[in-house]
């Protein structure tokens, strides 16, 4: 969506929330980040000058990094585009770009969670970036270091910005307060007290749990906002408890085999903005670990659908989640694969790791080739001293054809014992 800075900040629809209401339009009413635009330092002197640069902006939620990345724009006169990156793909990103290329003016192209994009998604941004098509803008809460493509980030300057102090919040509380944005309503010193205490740097949290406090009354005390902070916290945070709970209740569920829950997980944490590529990590392992061998056909589709995420992004990916998510419920479930990899490495750790027998180590002589065999098997014994005839693993119910198969096995091999 294109957004210029032509209209005035009285425009803002009240429907809007007060977040936005009170979002800065200049350096000047922007609270916080006192070292990231002290006098002289680099993104201060480029703002000043109104000769943006492409950038990433790093750093917890409600920090300011789209009031700096609209900043920049208003201070050069440049178009302002927006994405995110969790609900927009390479089309998106494609009409913005060509928007920009027919546009007179320069044009800052702001995209929110740019870590989101898969690297040849980002890579897509190369060019438009090298041409000046666009002052790319990116806005991150993980460290870009790791998370965006070298190639892109070669071209882009890292600044990282910091969540807000207490007194910054209690700056932009009072502000709305005194521009009237809430109306006659009376906000306690206590009150306000609280909410910038309790809003963890995030301005978001603060002005949205000031605007539900205020809500329906005419005075607000530390016992509204009290019961505001805590309702403005009840959002997906893919930093904090939320995101291990609810991780851990689709891995649970899916262990379950249910995939009704399994996937209005997978949903919770899409629309909360998880990154999928961490959510098919954890795919990959489930199929491993509570699938295993009951089902090998769920490894396989686990690391597609990872490939898938690599490949495709958000929000085309979703589609490979859901899938993969459907599969791994309903597959056949077995942890036989872990318990025996488990019982053979606490034998290690009780006993400590013995030497394989003479006949297994390299150019030894006496190893008896299995080929050499009917139905390739050798009768020769392959533990160490000690545990001959130890066994690991153990098939379960689940895994009723390997199970006769091994049995087969120990018996031409003459080890049909235990």
């Amino acid at each position: 969506m294109e957004r210029l800075f032509e209209e005035p900040a009285s425009a803002a629809p009240a429907r809007e929330p007060l977040a936005a209401r009170m979002r800065p339009r200049t350096l000047e009413e922007l609270v916080g980040q006192q070292a990231l635009l002290a006098p002289g330092t680099p993104l201060r002197r480029a703002i000043e000058a109104g000769r943006p640069h492409s950038m990433i902006l790093y750093g917890p939620p409600g920090s300011g990094k789209t009031t700096l990345a609209r900043i920049v724009a208003h201070a050069s006169g440049a178009a302002f585009e927006e994405l995110s990156a969790i609900e927009a793909g390479l089309p998106e990103v494609r009409r913005v770009l060509e928007r920009a290329r027919r546009r007179d003016g320069a044009t800052v192209f702001f995209l929110d969670e740019i870590h989101r994009f898969s690297r040849p998604q980002q890579d897509a941004l190369l060019r438009a970036v090298e041409e000046g098509t666009v002052i790319l803008i990116g806005a991150s809460t993980e460290s870009p270091r790791h998370q965006v493509s070298g190639a892109l980030l070669s071209r882009l300057r890292v600044y990282e910005v910091e969540g807000l102090r207490e007194g910054d919040l209690r700056a932009l509380l009072e502000r709305a307060l005194a521009r009237g944005e809430l109306g006659a309503v009376s906000v306690d010193a206590a009150a306000i007290a609280l909410i910038a205490g309790r809003a963890g740097g995030d301005a978001r949290v603060a002005l949205g749990a000031l605007e539900l406090a205020a809500s329906g009354r005419e005075a607000v005390d530390a016992a509204a906002a009290q019961a505001a902070i805590d309702t403005a916290f009840m959002r997906y945070d893919a930093a904090g408890d939320h995101h291990y709970e609810t991780i851990s209740a689709w891995i649970k569920a899916t262990r379950a085999s249910d995939p009704d829950a399994s996937l209005y997980y997978l949903a919770t944490m899409l629309e909360g903005g998880e990154d999928p590529r961490f959510i098919a990590r954890r795919m990959v392992i489930l199929a491993s670990e509570d699938v295993g061998n009951a089902d090998p056909q769920a490894l396989a589709l686990a690391l597609a659908t990872a490939g898938a995420v690599e490949l495709l992004g958000l929000p085309e990916c979703a589609y490979a989640l859901a899938q993969a998510a459907i599969y791994l419920a309903l597959a056949p479930k077995s942890n036989a694969a872990g318990v025996a990899l488990g019982a053979a490495r606490a034998e290690i750790r009780e006993r400590g790791a013995r030497r394989p027998p003479q006949h297994l180590r390299p150019n030894a002589k006496g190893y008896d080739y299995p080929h050499d065999h009917r139905g390739h098997l050798s009768p020769q014994e392959l533990m160490p001293a000690g545990l001959e005839g130890a066994r690991f693993y153990r098939p379960d119910e689940a895994e009723a054809q390997l199970a006769a198969t091994l049995a087969a096995v120990r018996a031409a091999r003459g080890q049909d014992r235990g």
